[in-house]
């Protein structure tokens, strides 16, 4: 009979029968009450009846008292049956408290009866095949699929009461529960279609589907407001879950931010944790573009707040074509510190992320990712090409190879990161970036060459001192010297494209390339070679402008502190003197030698020639006028020396010093001797002090004092 009773009357309705006998039951106690009270309340009325069965109506009445006996009767026999009935029936249940934790149960074994249903156990609806029907089963909704809705209903609309602001983590387990029951709202959603219950489904589907789309805007809040709230994700909501009072909250809040925690990007792992339920409920409730959405622009929006931090500007490459070199010199560093810093510590940390709140999902947390960096990536390398594409000046080209190698340096990392499909998109964009720097850097290098061949001043330099253009150059090639190796690879990968003048014109004018040498250069890396030809078109240079010096020794001068200080500037620099070679070190030394003695050929041999034997003597007797315009014309000779080439220039103090040693070396020995051997054919007194001026120490002491760029009007001599 239950089971008769269970199949025809669904629970409600059973629950609407066991009422009605509960009345029925109350209704006949009530009868029989009244009645037994009645006849309690008359015991006379037996008396009345014997007296009344003996009139003449007496009869009548006894078959009304008849009647009402068996009446009597028929409402205990009824009472009887109801108790019996009341017995076999269960009680009436009490009334239900739903909550989403009790209430989930019943969904979940509602589910997986809908899910177990055989497909042959879908019923024939009007007469229509299944197939008619598209596979819908007639199967009634029960009561706890509406409780749910409603639960979850009111707990969106609590949240949408302080919307803006963070509200989970204050009780993780109530959390966590409506989280479930967002997802099984999401699986009724999707299997509630293939039934059709009684009497209204669309009312039912439309109410599920508006409630899941209230749900997933509250949780899309959520989702927003914790992944912007980095500074604060660090507490771990479990300290103060169960309504802690506000001053021990905020003591719990300063205590665990006091805390160092593992955390990625600032986020904790509770924080962490709490975003990937919140995206696994999204996405599985259909709502996954919304969510990637939500995420690409907040991550998407950290970085530009760390490029703040950084001092770095999103600028495009039409600005940065605008910006003067000065501003952009001081761009670069930070630029460079950007890249490096998003290459090794941010993408590696961005990927970590995506990985933890996407984690069921690999395809999308790689995608998420690939397209975030290739974002920002977009940005940093915008201003790589802006760069790049600015007027061409020499002082640019360190800037530039300082950009190359953080490129080069930084793609083996971010490439690790990605997928090998986005690998390769990020490998082409990064390396065409690449790529223009290091044009951008050999056609400055090259521009060196027309910086040389461009100096064609007619003014020579004073004193005969190392040419501007000539400190330039060094400093240039020493300076580059530190990027030999980045030189050579951009040489090396780039080198098609220098320029005709630059790589197939003799190396200067009036001198052509012969066998030997182009053997050299083919033995040579392309930056060695581009280097040679520099150092070729400086010393060109160099011979032509010392021709602007009339005095031939002041013209050795010059070419001899322009060479020492090339020779030095190499051998200062292991890179550069790798590349040119002792070969070439050993010519240039060689060619100092000669200017040298150019030099004292040029200026002490006529001094030399007053200290001569020749003449002085004639039949073995010293002729004095001829003697004493010797030292007359040694004395003018060497006060004119004095005073010109004090005023000359020689930087090098070992050059200077050299100089100076090879003259007293020359002329001390000649005067001393001289002097010792003809002084004595002078008078002593006014006439000796008139012609011999000096002593071969006051000679020492003169010399000593050449080359220091102070013009000296006469000579010092000793006390």
């Amino acid at each position: 009979m239950e089971k008769e009773l269970s199949e025809k009357h669904p629970p409600e309705k059973q629950l609407s029968n066991n009422s009605d006998s509960s009345v029925n039951k109350e209704n006949g106690t009530n009868i029989i009450t009244n009645l037994n009270a009645n006849h309690d309340d008359h015991p006379e009325t037996e008396t009345c009846d014997l007296l009344v069965s003996q009139s003449p109506k007496t009869e009548v009445k006894v078959e009304e008292s008849d009647n009402i006996s068996h009446e009597i009767e028929e409402v205990h026999q009824e009472e009887k049956e109801n108790d019996e009935k009341i017995e076999d029936s269960p009680p009436t249940p009490p009334e239900i408290h739903y909550t989403i934790e009790t209430v989930s149960l019943d969904i979940d074994q509602f589910l997986i009866t809908l899910s177990s249903t055989p497909k042959d156990a879908i019923e024939t609806i009007d007469g229509e095949s299944k197939e008619e029907k598209d596979g819908k089963a007639s199967i009634e909704i029960p009561v706890f699929v509406e409780k749910i809705l409603d639960l979850v209903e009111e707990k969106v609309a609590n949240h949408d009461l302080n919307e803006g602001k963070r509200k989970w983590g204050q009780n993780p387990e109530e959390d966590s529960s409506f989280l479930e029951a967002i997802n099984r709202i999401s699986k009724l959603t999707s299997s509630i279609d293939k039934l059709r219950p009684d009497p209204n489904p669309a009312a039912l589907i439309n109410r599920i589907g508006g409630i899941q789309q209230q749900a997933m805007s509250c949780l899309e809040n959520e989702f927003k407001v914790i992944l912007e709230d980095i500074k604060h994700s660090d507490q771990d909501p479990t300290n103060d879950a169960k309504g802690k009072q506000h001053e021990a909250d905020h003591s719990v809040v300063q205590e665990s931010e006091s805390i160092e925690t593992d955390n990625v990007l600032g986020y904790s792992d509770y924080a962490v944790s709490i975003l990937n339920r919140i995206a696994k409920a999204m996405i599985e409730g259909g709502f996954e573009s919304e969510c990637c959405q939500l995420y690409m622009m907040i991550r998407g929006q950290a970085f530009d707040e760390c490029f703040i931090e950084t001092g770095f500007e999103k600028i495009s490459i039409d600005e940065v074509q605008r910006m003067p070199w000065e501003a952009l010199e001081r761009e670069i560093p930070i630029w460079i510190k950007a890249v490096k810093e998003c290459a090794s510590i941010y993408f590696v940390e961005e990927l970590k992320l995506a990985e933890a709140i996407f984690s069921d999902y690999s395809s999308i947390s790689s995608s998420l990712f690939s397209n975030l960096i290739r974002t920002v990536m977009i940005q940093l390398l915008n201003f790589a090409e802006g760069v790049a594409m600015t007027k061409r000046s020499a002082e640019k080209l360190f800037k530039f190879l300082d950009m190359y190698e953080t490129l080069r340096d930084s793609l083996p990392a971010m490439g690790a990161l990605f997928s090998e499909e986005y690998e390769n998109e990020l490998k082409t964009e990064t390396t065409t970036a690449r790529c223009r720097i290091g044009e951008a850097a050999i056609y400055t290098f090259c521009d060196l060459e027309n910086s040389i061949k461009s100096d064609t001043g007619k003014t020579p330099v004073p004193g005969g001192a190392v040419h501007p253009l000539t400190r330039y150059t060094m400093n240039y090639l020493k300076y580059g010297g530190e990027y030999k190796a980045t030189l050579e690879q951009v040489f090396r990968e780039h080198s098609k494209i220098e320029r005709a003048d630059s790589t197939s014109r003799p190396r200067f004018e009036g001198e052509t390339q012969n066998s030997n040498n182009d053997i050299a250069e083919e033995n040579q890396s392309p930056f060695s070679n581009q280097l040679m030809r520099v150092m070729d078109l400086l010393d060109s240079n160099l011979g032509a402008k010392s021709k602007l010096y009339e005095d031939i020794a002041l013209s050795c001068i010059f070419m001899m502190n322009n060479g020492r200080y090339i020779v030095q500037k190499i051998k200062g620099s292991t890179e550069i003197h790798q590349m040119i070679g002792d070969t070439w070190c050993r010519r240039k030394s060689s060619e100092l030698r000669n200017y040298h003695k150019n030099y004292q050929r040029e200026t002490w041999s006529k001094l030399l020639s007053c200290l001569g034997h020749e003449g002085l003597q004639v039949n073995g007797k010293v002729i004095k006028p001829v003697l004493k315009e010797r030292f007359k014309s040694f004395n003018m000779l060497f006060d004119e020396i004095h005073k010109t080439q004090s005023s000359w220039v020689v930087s090098d103090d070992q050059l200077q010093s050299e100089l100076r040693v090879s003259i007293s070396a020359v002329v001390i020995p000649a005067y001393r001797s001289f002097l010792g051997r003809f002084s004595q054919y002078l008078t002593s007194g006014r006439q000796s002090e008139k012609y011999i001026k000096y002593q071969a120490e006051d000679l020492e002491t003169s010399i000593d004092e050449l080359f220091d760029g102070n013009p000296a009007s006469v000579v010092r001599k000793r006390p």
